[in-house]
């Protein structure tokens, strides 16, 4: 069986954003019982650099979709330079790299720095309910 070499490395990922807000006390106290409502936004977004190199911006939200006035509100942009095989030249298979491929190997990283600032904000029990599935994400924005 042939191993599928990648094509694309990852040469390097950071956090360049990282937000956590919580107003007040209130809020504070108001969020501790309704953190469980709250839902995951994920948004992803890319510019070329040179020399085959792409900054690959994955944006997470963790927020109220209610219109609760006490609210917490948690972000965090991270940043992947990825490097792209000469090969590629399918604007398709640059797409799914970007969006799929790319995201399953940042995301464990990715997950544990959100959750610790989520933890560190004074929310110690959450967990974020569902893994994100990129692969069928791809799929559902290329249909």
């Amino acid at each position: 069986m042939t191993k599928m070499t990648e094509n694309f490395e990852i040469l390097a990922q950071f956090v360049k954003d990282m937000s956590s807000e919580t107003p007040s006390i209130e809020s504070y106290i108001f969020v501790k019982e309704n953190i469980s409502k709250y839902q995951l936004n994920i948004d992803i977004n890319s510019k070329a650099l040179k020399n085959n190199m792409i900054e690959v911006n994955t944006i997470l939200k963790f927020e109220d979709k209610e219109n609760n006035k006490k609210k917490s509100f948690f972000e965090i942009v991270y940043v992947t330079i990825v490097k792209i095989k000469e090969e590629v030249k399918d604007k398709k298979d640059l797409e799914k790299i970007l969006l799929c491929d790319v995201q399953n190997k940042i995301y464990p990283n990715l997950e544990k720095t959100f959750l610790n600032l989520i933890h560190n904000s004074g929310y110690p029990g959450i967990r974020l309910e569902k893994k994100i599935d990129f692969t069928q994400l791809y799929k559902q924005r290329s249909n």
